[in-house]
């Protein structure tokens, strides 16, 4: 260990200030002083590692390795007490590690979940902490939260969710040098009898399809889910069918949103804001029973030019109105896929930086740490003690309130 000139070391700490250059770096005026810090650490790390019984055994001191640590107060380089049988395993600065843990780690954590390729996260933590750090160690540092991102996928969930949204997302995954699209599904819900979102689970799929959607509730069910009140979804072929094979009595909700989407595709552009006119007559009537006289009105104008669109709506009618036998609140809640689609464009937000993705993992994580951010600022459901007592006397045997 050097010895410090501390009259040296305020002079030159009072020059790189008013510079503002770094005070720790490798030319910082503070980096001596951590240096010493760290070294006087280890040694008495060591010191109390070569105990009587490590003496006794013939161990003890073998001279002083060399390596360049980086961390938020910059780079630079420590010796490292060694013994000669190996032994030691240090605390402070482990063996091989060659970044503080405590101050530069979760840094780097943090910019990865706000979508930073790894190129600008090395580049920044250059620009601020004067400190090079490999694309190789980056992925050594975010693959740390690995074993969390496991746990998530598998924890245990409640028993009861009063209502499920349930969509996918399309990401693009390297596999075999090329890039595919795979669906990322995603199941938010809100809403336990407390009123709070959540995000379920997230799972891989070549394609988005019916048959996968029942593997992923049953891993529901697996987890501890026994019961789902009400589920929106989009108009997939056989999507509640899954459901219900799996939540025999959930009340399924297709979006209404989507049909309406899906139904301009094929209607005139000329014609498309006469024909949305007349349809928000179905779609926002006060009851089931004027919805269906608006829907046959519709037909009448319509059917002639527009089967398909037309009968679409009367095929899928029984779960496009389901939410009628709901009030205004919980109708807002489940007639369309919208809160998901939120959630989805909060995590596009960091995902569309990265191109195509090195790997399933290096997806799961992304979503992982930005959902852990999305679900910190969610809040309770807008008007839940109505909500919930109404979910409560339709459900009564289902939904029990802690009075």
């Amino acid at each position: 260990m050097e010895k410090i000139d501390l009259e040296g070391m305020e002079q030159k700490a009072l020059e790189q200030f008013k510079s503002g250059q770094s005070l720790f770096g490798k030319d910082g005026a503070f980096a001596p002083l951590l240096k010493n810090f760290i070294e006087k650490a280890l040694e008495a790390e060591m010191e109390a590692h070569l105990d009587e019984h490590q003496r006794v055994s013939g161990n003890k001191r073998n001279g002083k390795g060399k390596k360049t640590i980086k961390s938020s107060a910059g780079s630079f380089d420590i010796e490292t007490p060694q013994d000669r049988h190996s032994s030691f395993e240090p605390e402070l600065v482990k063996k091989r590690q060659t970044i503080l843990a405590d101050s530069l780690e979760q840094k780097i954590i943090g910019l990865y979940g706000l979508g930073m390729s790894y190129r600008s996260i090395s580049e920044h933590i250059k620009e601020m902490y004067d400190t090079d750090i490999s694309h190789t160690v980056l992925t050594q540092i975010t693959d740390k939260i690995i074993p969390d991102v496991k746990e998530w996928q598998s924890r245990p969930l409640e028993a009861v969710y009063t209502i499920v949204w349930l969509d996918a997302m399309h990401i693009k995954v390297k596999e075999n040098g090329k890039v595919t699209t795979k669906a990322l599904y995603n199941n938010i819900l809100g809403i336990d009898t407390n009123g709070q979102k959540q995000i379920l689970g997230v799972y891989f799929s070549e394609s988005e399809g019916a048959n996968f959607w029942l593997q992923v509730l049953t891993d529901l069910n697996n987890r501890g889910v026994e019961d789902i009140l009400i589920a929106s979804i989009d108009n997939l072929k056989g999507f509640a069918e899954a459901i219900q094979s799996v939540f025999p009595r959930t009340e399924v909700q297709s979006c209404i949103v989507h049909q309406i989407r899906n139904s301009l595709k094929y209607i005139a552009s000329k014609e498309q804001k006469e024909f949305l006119r007349e349809l928000k007559l179905v779609y926002k009537a006060d009851t089931k029973e004027k919805a269906k006289i608006e829907l046959e009105k519709l037909a009448e104008k319509w059917q002639s030019k527009y089967p398909v669109v037309i009968a679409s709506w009367q095929n899928n009618w029984s779960k496009l109105s389901t939410y009628f036998q709901y009030t205004a609140p919980i109708r807002k809640l489940i007639y369309t896929t919208n809160p998901i689609e939120a959630y989805h464009r909060q995590v596009r937000k960091v995902t569309k930086t990265k191109g195509a993705f090195a790997n399933e993992m290096a997806v799961l994580k992304l979503v992982y740490l930005s959902t852990k951010k999305i679900e910190k600022k969610w809040s309770k459901t807008q008007n839940w003690g109505l909500i919930i007592q109404q979910l409560a006397i339709k459900f009564e045997d289902r939904v029990k309130l802690k009075l």
